[in-house]
């Protein structure tokens, strides 16, 4: 996405590389394992659940280990919205 390497999962990613952000597109009810092995990851500053993708499990676990949380957002149309396009 936006010419950087995605991953299928986050336990793809090697250590080595720097996580920011972790997007996740998937059912609701299956990003509890996701974020629980995103904020495992040092230097993660933020979750995104894509439009219709609604967990509050999931954003308390991110919110208490200090990461920011965006549900239900399209990641793109909010670029588009931020930059004026």
């Amino acid at each position: 996405m936006l010419g950087e390497r995605a991953y299928g999962a986050v336990g793809d990613i090697p250590l080595s590389v720097d996580v920011d952000i972790v997007d996740i597109f998937r059912r609701s009810e299956e990003v509890v394992p996701v974020v629980a092995a995103a904020v495992k990851r040092p230097g993660l500053r933020a979750v995104w659940m894509q439009e219709g993708v609604i967990n509050k499990e999931a954003a308390r676990i991110a919110e208490e280990a200090g990461v920011l949380v965006v549900m239900d957002r399209c990641i793109l149309k909010e670029h588009a919205r931020l930059i004026g396009e």
